[in-house]
């Protein structure tokens, strides 16, 4: 997808804004629309941070959808292929893909995903692009020792990473 200036994206109307950015957080089009609102952002970081706003006032029903939004990490829809083309391409980059994981692997992160579902109910959420699968697989084991409430606020906390890899491929950085 074609990048765009700070400066464009400000005069996108709504629909076309939800449009292109829709999808910085995973299936959760709803926090770019009520982000629209906010415009004008100076920069990419201001963008950003408006957006996770929208997430922080949102009531705590719609950030456990946000975290449901997420797929498992190496889950069956990475496994089938069905993965969104953002999805895809982060767990590619953290070596999660599945022509490069073995048996024992895809073993193991299926155990932690059962696991941590069991205890929260809700999808293992962790920037990708930032961790590799050691790291990743040292974070299951971590966080299954948190609070609930502790865990919603660091998978959200790892939503907003994620976002912002997102935003940043389709923005690029101010020049100064």
């Amino acid at each position: 997808m074609q990048t765009l200036s700070i400066s464009d994206v400000n005069e996108l109307d709504r629909e076309p804004f939800v449009e292109r950015f829709g999808g910085i957080f995973e299936h959760s089009p709803w926090i770019a629309a009520a982000a629209w609102e906010a415009r004008p952002w100076a920069d990419l970081s201001t963008l950003h941070a408006a957006m996770c706003a929208v997430i922080r006032a949102a009531p705590e029903q719609a950030k456990l959808d946000l975290i449901r939004a997420h797929p498992d990490l190496v889950g069956r829809a990475a496994l089938a292929g069905t993965l969104t083309r953002e999805s895809t391409a982060e767990q590619r980059a953290a070596g999660l893909d599945h022509g490069a994981l073995t048996a024992d692997e895809i073993a193991r992160f299926s155990a932690a995903n059962a696991a941590y579902r069991e205890r929260f109910g809700f999808p293992f959420v962790i920037c990708a692009r930032e961790n590799r699968k050691a790291a990743i697989l040292a974070g299951f084991e971590r966080r299954l020792g948190n609070t609930p409430e502790q865990e919603i606020a660091t998978a959200i906390g790892e939503i907003e990473r994620i976002a912002w890899h997102r935003l940043a491929d389709l923005i690029p950085p101010d020049p100064a």
